[in-house]
């Protein structure tokens, strides 16, 4: 595959809302995961190991930790001087603000999507962690001459605990002849990862033409309105992926990082996920301190004890407190004697000595950023 065939679009914000407690200071593509990475890290990594080097970060609101975050995109050797990492500001409409979904926000980008001189677009949001070799979705985007390739994962829908979510019915040719938005079905289904492979041409087509009735929905306005008209080819991914579309599988996809398979299959070594190198002094334990099961960052400060957690930077736990099947972000400073289980504390943070926060394993506790407990 050549390098410059295949031009990204990432969507940083599209399902803000199913995280809502997490994204209220922040976008979905910075969402904290895993000790030390964001969101935006395993697509932008995903797509970087593909070969492809130009790509447009679509933002909305909130967006300061992500810009923050990206930088020039340093790490993901997208700091060129032609192509490389762009980001894409929000485009008001007048009358309708700033975009309602996606095809008004591919609109507000459309001269940015002309000056490409890819052929093929791939789509994607911030949703999903995984490892995919995008680039054999490509390649059989080109062989079968689809009109659009789908990326889908096999696995169980929930509809009682996942806020949104768009499954499809796919024949024995691999073909998507049916797409149900937020069916109220339970069991293994054919889920959209929200990821699309589409010509340079047809993108534009599609854009202008939704546009010019009005139409915004991406799930609604095009992938179903279209469906008997276009050939969407589905695209089963075979390795490990997981969405985040609530708290409870935000909770679960952290928590899954202790099973050492999903990590080899999410970590590779000729496929590894980049992200912000922060040069911080290692992680300091106490004497007292007792740590099992856990991922722990560095620059941090451990007098207490660590069990089955994930431990941002820069975090303090003070002597004789206990963190159990706890996620605890970047700059949280937790005090003597605290007992904490089962509990979502965002960055900077302070829990006072002695305190007790107490969860369930489908129901964390979460704490807001900055607050004082």
């Amino acid at each position: 595959m050549r390098d410059n065939r295949v031009h990204g679009i990432i969507f940083s914000n599209m399902h803000d809302h199913a995280l809502s407690e997490l994204t209220e200071k922040r976008t979905m593509g910075s969402i904290p995961i895993g000790g030390r990475y964001r969101l935006i890290d395993f697509i932008l990594s995903n797509m970087v190991n593909s070969g492809i080097s130009d790509i447009g970060v679509v933002t909305k609101s909130n967006y300061q930790s992500l810009m923050d975050h990206l930088g020039s995109g340093r790490e993901w050797d997208l700091a060129r001087k032609k192509g490389g990492l762009c980001i894409l500001p929000p485009f008001g409409h007048a009358g309708s603000g700033i975009y309602r979904g996606k095809l008004e926000a591919l609109h507000g980008i459309l001269g940015y999507i002309r000056h490409s001189q890819a052929k093929y677009f791939v789509l994607a949001d911030c949703d999903v962690i995984a490892n995919i070799d995008l680039k054999k979705a490509v390649d059989q985007h080109v062989d079968t001459g689809a009109d659009v390739t789908i990326l889908y994962k096999k696995g169980l829908n929930m509809p009682e605990t996942v806020q949104e979510s768009t499954v499809f019915e796919i024949d024995e040719t691999g073909r998507v002849t049916d797409v149900f938005i937020n069916p109220q079905i339970s069991g293994e289904c054919n889920i959209n990862l929200n990821m699309y492979i589409i010509s340079k041409d047809l993108l534009e087509k599609v854009i202008t033409e939704t546009s010019s009735r009005n139409l915004y929905s991406f799930r609604k306005d095009f992938l179903q309105a279209s469906v008997g008209k276009l050939w969407f080819q589905g695209y089963e991914v075979k390795e490990e992926a997981r969405k985040i579309n609530c708290m409870k599988s935000y909770y679960e996809a952290n928590m899954a990082m202790f099973d050492e398979d999903l990590r080899n299959s999410l970590f590779l070594k000729d496929r590894p996920i980049y992200t912000k190198v922060r040069d911080e002094v290692p992680t300091t334990y106490g004497l007292s301190a007792k740590v099992s099961n856990s991922l722990v960052a560095d620059g941090c400060v451990i007098d207490g004890e660590v069990e089955n957690s994930i431990i941002f930077r820069g975090v303090q736990i003070g002597k004789d407190a206990k963190v159990k099947n706890s996620i605890v972000m970047q700059g949280t400073t937790i005090g003597e004697k605290a007992n904490l289980d089962y509990v979502i504390i965002d960055k900077d943070v302070t829990v006072s000595d002695s305190r007790m926060l107490m969860g369930f394993s489908t129901y964390p506790i979460f704490i807001s950023k900055g607050s004082i407990v």
